[in-house]
């Protein structure tokens, strides 16, 4: 069986062959392991069964050293975060939007590579990635510590730049799904190591209604809605799974029981993640990260699955421990 297929299978609530996998490393992780494979193609290696489709580097623009300005405007400092860096300014630096035009969501920059990528690899599952795709553009925009007031004292202004967001998110996403794609895989970061940042009663006042809107327009087509959402949100599965939900990533152990909530929702939403990225890869020896491995195999061949390290590998994650979990997922039975 495929690896589309598989992955459509873990979705629709099904038994697969395997546990499948995908795989994502930093730029610091990634160098380490073209060292040691002393390849500057690697990806074929990892045997990944996802096909991303965004261009999120085409989001971004070197303007300096270290420093990128995205699609939004907003200038990020990457002389630390290599990845994605941090904001530097805030540019609605008052609760309104006067003056400020949102960017145009079809510019051909984000969806010219597709068929390209899709003739490459016509096997595997294919998502479009709309990163910060609400809170987090809100709080890149704003401030965080400004967002999170206006919530209180400007809830007409978030209301209306959250629809604002969703309108671009939804431009973007009718666009994407001309194309012979799969899902979407939207990311919003809404969770700390406890609980909710904003809290559930502003969560449902302010997110649920763009959210829903969103993945309405996905569903309708037919296809899967994914999130990446970091952080203690297990409290919001219920709610995700009504409006449409099908994959959660990251599914981190360090904040939710990743095998009791594998248990509680096989059938209604599958997960993605689960490999304990603050702890155990890059702490723990070679052997702890097999048998967590093989523990998370286990729990995942009954189906609503798909095996990844909670967040995308570090640079401070030993190369060993790396190989060691690749291993274990490629040899499975059942794997080509």
């Amino acid at each position: 069986m495929g690896k589309r297929k598989v992955i459509k299978e873990i979705l629709e609530g099904k038994k697969p062959p395997y546990v499948p996998w995908h795989l994502n490393f930093t730029i610091e992780a990634e160098e380490k392991l073209k060292i040691y494979w002393d390849s500057k193609d690697i990806e074929d290696r990892f045997g990944n069964h996802f096909l991303e489709l965004d261009n999120f580097d085409k989001n971004f623009k070197k303007i300096g050293e270290n420093l990128y300005k995205d699609y939004f405007g907003a200038v990020w400092d990457r002389s630390i975060d290599k990845d994605i860096g941090n904001v530097l300014d805030i540019i609605l630096k008052e609760p309104k939007l006067t003056g400020y035009d949102f960017p145009n969501p079809l510019n051909n920059v984000f969806f010219e590579d597709i068929p390209k990528k899709i003739e490459k690899y016509p096997d595997r599952f294919r998502v479009f990635h709309i990163g910060f795709s609400l809170y987090e553009r809100a709080w890149i925009l704003r401030g965080m510590e400004n967002l999170l007031t206006d919530m209180i004292i400007n809830p007409r202004f978030v209301r209306n730049l959250f629809g604002c967001i969703t309108d671009y998110n939804i431009e973007q996403v009718k666009k994407v799904l001309t194309y012979d794609i799969d899902g979407i895989f939207f990311g919003d970061d809404w969770g700390m190591q406890v609980g909710l940042q904003m809290g559930y009663r502003l969560w449902r006042e302010f997110i649920y209604p763009e959210i829903n809107r969103m993945y309405k327009v996905v569903k309708d087509k037919g296809k899967f809605v994914c999130i990446h959402c970091c952080g203690d949100v297990d409290e919001l599965f219920d709610e995700l799974i009504e409006i449409g939900l099908d994959l959660f990533n990251p599914f981190q152990p360090e904040v939710m029981d990743v095998y009791s909530l594998l248990n509680k929702y096989r059938g209604r939403l599958s997960f993605h993640g689960g490999m304990s990225t603050q702890k155990v890869l890059p702490f723990y020896n070679t052997e702890d990260v097999r048998e967590e491995t093989k523990k998370l195999i286990e729990a995942g061949k009954e189906g609503s699955y798909i095996f990844a390290p909670a967040h995308a590998v570090k640079g401070d994650v030993p190369i060993e421990n790396t190989l060691v979990f690749i291993e274990e997922l490629q040899k499975q039975e059942g794997f080509l």
